[in-house]
């Protein structure tokens, strides 16, 4: 067990420094705890990595592979998905819910990159965002693994609840916990954190019953209940 860093009545008080500092312990327990920690979707180009994160929206990552496992051998560029029969691709995706708009999504998305980026996905958040379908956490997990431009930080339902629990941010809206993390994480550790704190929700800190007793944060966090 770690000794404790931190007495927890401090963290109510906590300065922004400390809480910087704090977050600064959480991330080198998580690399340590986690270091083989990556995205689970598979794909062979960045569009297929596009429509992998667009198709994973409420939906496991699981899914999603077995989806793209065969639609990928069907679609491999931005001009195969953009010219996609609407109703057929709707019942190739139909398993990964909300298939309607995510179909749409995905050729209108695909039509933008073909008609003003040659039919290549953008490098930078400001072209992604350009794109149907596409908003930061999207773009962040797109522009981090298939470019390593890092622009700021993935907000998943993972990322949004230990964020929260962690004392890091108050809201429910991605895009300002986003900026409470960008605010604490030193730039480094962006791209990995969504990653970190994906594993350890998964593994230990879940949403109906977080296993304190086993969590590597637990002396750091102020929800623990130990």
């Amino acid at each position: 067990m770690y000794i404790s860093e931190w007495r927890k009545p401090w963290i109510k008080k906590e300065s922004s420094v400390k809480k910087r500092l704090r977050a600064a312990s959480c991330v080198r327990r998580l690399k340590t705890a986690y270091p083989n920690a990556k995205m689970a979707l598979r794909y062979g180009n960045e569009i297929q990595l596009l429509v992998a994160v667009m198709l994973s929206a409420q939906c496991t990552d699981k899914k999603v592979n077995e989806v793209t496992e065969k639609l990928f051998k069907k679609y491999k560029t931005a001009k195969d998905f953009a010219t996609a029969d609407r109703r057929t691709l709707e019942q190739e995706i139909r398993s990964t819910g909300f298939y309607h708009s995510k179909a749409r999504s995905i050729r209108e998305a695909c039509r933008t990159i073909v008609e003003k980026f040659g039919g290549n996905v953008p490098r930078a958040m400001g072209d992604m965002l350009q794109l149907r379908g596409v908003a930061r956490k999207t773009a962040n997990v797109v522009l981090g693994n298939a470019f390593r431009v890092v622009d700021g930080i993935a907000v998943d339902t993972h990322v949004r609840r230990l964020s929260q629990r962690l004392g890091y941010t108050k809201s429910d809206n991605p895009e300002k916990i986003e900026q409470d993390l960008m605010a604490l994480i030193d730039r480094k550790d962006w791209f990995m954190l969504t990653y970190f704190l994906i594993e350890h929700g998964r593994r230990v800190c879940n949403a109906r019953r977080p296993g304190c007793s086993a969590c590597v944060l637990q002396d750091l966090c102020p929800s623990s209940r130990l």
